[in-house]
């Protein structure tokens, strides 16, 4: 009966573990692919680093996830990268272009 409780209890968090590494690493390649698609005098007028440096820390924060798991040191960097990018950077970049992900009526 313990080892039936201890089977659930690991599968239970092997499988938040997966969906913790598919979400991240889902959002770190929606990231990039948006970090791509941006023009490059949009990150610096919005004092945000260079393009070319958004899109090698979201390449490496999407292979941190996507190899070592969301929940590795490398790959809880990935995730506080993608983060601050998601959070911070996207929207001052989409303003700047006059772009939004969600247009109030």
């Amino acid at each position: 009966m313990v080892m039936g409780v201890v089977s659930v209890l690991h599968y239970g968090q092997s499988l938040i573990l997966l969906l913790l590494t598919i979400v991240g690493g889902v959002a770190a390649v929606v990231a990039l692919v948006h970090a791509i698609s941006q023009r490059p005098d949009a990150f610096t007028a919005v004092d945000k680093q260079s393009k070319k440096f958004w899109v090698i820390v979201l390449a490496l924060a999407a292979v941190f996830i996507w190899i070592f798991g969301a929940i590795s040191l490398l790959g809880i960097i990935g995730i506080v990268a993608v983060l601050v990018y998601l959070v911070d950077v996207r929207p001052r970049v989409d303003s700047i272009q006059g772009r939004h992900w969600f247009r109030k009526s």
